[in-house]
Order: structure tokens, then C-alpha cells, then sequence
């Protein structure tokens, strides 16, 4: 059992092995009660905003949490970590995702996009990291 979170949903992507970058927030605004697996798939049922209209300072304590995440978890390459805003601004972490979605429209292609790493970009620096783990 767990406590029902209610807000806003965000995700922030974050590449790197030993220098991190956290990409920037999305905002995930489902046009049905939950973001089930077709609110996600289906474009037309859900709106996902880039960067999140959220303000300065929590979009930087949601990169920050993701980035301490990242490490405290020993992820490589990348990870896109899901979370709840609530209405005081307070961050809960949902999960981590080691193997985020890598097509054109998936989130961290898309915050990678808004940060201006296009997506052939993105996958040579993925390919880099899985080839010098020190990177």
C-alpha cells in the first residue's frame, strides 16, 4: 500500500558515466484520469511539454534529484527518472528507468532535443559512453 500522489508529473532524462548532464523537464499531462499504456503510446491522449512550465528553481531541485539518483542507483550511459510534483512544489521519485524509450518521440530523445542534442547526436554519445566506461 501506498500513499495516492496527486499533481504534476515529470521526467527528466540524464546522460552520462562519470560527468552527468541532466536534460531538460518534461511535463507529462495526460488528457485521461491516469497515464496508462495507452495515454502514453497514443499522442492524441496525452500531452508531453518540453520544458516543463513549472518554475526555475524547481525544474533545477528536479534535475538535481535525478542527477543524485542517477549516481546512489551506479547508472551508466543514461536513465530517465519519472517523479510527482505536489501542490507545495514537493518532488517524490516514482522510478528509474535504466532503459528509457530511444525512439524519435520517446521523452529523452525529446528533453535531449530541447537541450539541442539532436537524436543521431544523442545515440553517438550513448555509443561512446558503452565504449569508454570512464567517459
Amino acid at each position: 500500500m501506498e500513499e495516492r500522489l496527486t499533481g504534476h508529473e515529470l521526467t527528466v532524462g540524464v546522460i552520462g558515466n562519470r560527468e552527468l548532464t541532466a536534460l531538460p523537464v518534461v511535463e507529462i499531462l495526460p488528457k485521461r484520469e491516469f497515464f496508462d499504456y495507452q495515454a502514453k503510446y497514443d499522442p492524441d491522449l496525452s500531452d508531453e511539454i518540453c520544458p516543463a512550465r513549472i518554475p526555475p528553481e524547481r525544474a533545477a531541485a528536479a534535475q538535481d534529484l535525478v542527477l543524485r539518483a542517477h549516481r546512489a542507483l551506479g547508472c551508466r550511459g543514461l536513465s530517465r527518472v519519472d517523479m510527482m510534483m505536489d501542490s507545495n512544489g514537493d518532488l517524490f521519485v516514482l522510478e528509474v528507468n535504466t532503459l528509457p524509450g530511444m525512439t524519435v518521440n520517446s521523452l529523452l530523445p525529446k528533453a535531449a532535443r530541447a537541450a539541442g542534442i539532436a537524436f543521431a547526436e544523442l545515440l553517438d554519445r550513448l555509443v561512446r559512453l558503452a565504449l569508454d566506461p570512464e567517459a
